[in-house]
């Protein structure tokens, strides 16, 4: 990755890989704003995924462009925050990044069995286990010409995530 500051993280991974709850977390630790990218769904997105169907990239571009704009607006108002959001795909980081200078992706990854397994314990959550196998159907893991992508293994605890998730971001805060 490429040494930047940076005003806006992108926590990017499938459900379930803890995007928002590592990212409110990181964000607290590090007196950061913290945006969850699920409330900024439009409700025609939250109602299809609520009755467990996925999302096409149709359905997609509103909420990218929200996205975008969230990042956007920090990068304006000199705030540094963390976003929570999928970009499963390279065009959707794309889209987020169009217009946006200083930002980053830390890409939360792991197995589909560890992701699914945690899933199962989630409650509340509008994403359905049983979708996961699209969102890593979808997923393109970010490759070496996207230099502003972070590797985030989270197969550990929580806490040792969260502390991987620091150190990452020490070097571009």
């Amino acid at each position: 990755m490429k040494k930047i500051a940076t005003n806006c993280i992108i926590f990017m991974g499938v459900s379930g890989v803890g995007k928002t709850s590592l990212g409110k977390e990181v964000a607290h630790r590090l007196g950061l704003k913290f945006i969850d990218g699920d409330d900024l769904h439009p409700k025609a997105n939250i109602i299809k995924m609520g009755q467990g169907q996925p999302l096409s990239d149709q359905d997609r571009k509103p909420w990218l462009e929200r996205v975008r704009d969230a990042a956007f607006s920090l990068n304006h108002k000199n705030e540094v925050g963390i976003i929570a959001c999928s970009a499963l795909k390279k065009s959707y980081r794309d889209m987020i990044r169009d217009g946006n200078e200083n930002i980053c992706f830390l890409f939360l990854n792991s197995s589909f069995e560890l992701i699914k397994s945690r899933m199962q314990l989630r409650k509340g959550h509008f994403m359905k286990t049983e979708m996961l196998k699209s969102q890593f159907e979808t997923l393109e893991i970010p490759l070496t010409s996207e230099q502003d992508v972070i590797f985030i293994d989270i197969s550990d605890t929580f806490e040792q995530v969260v502390e991987r998730c620091i150190e990452a971001l020490k070097p571009i805060l």
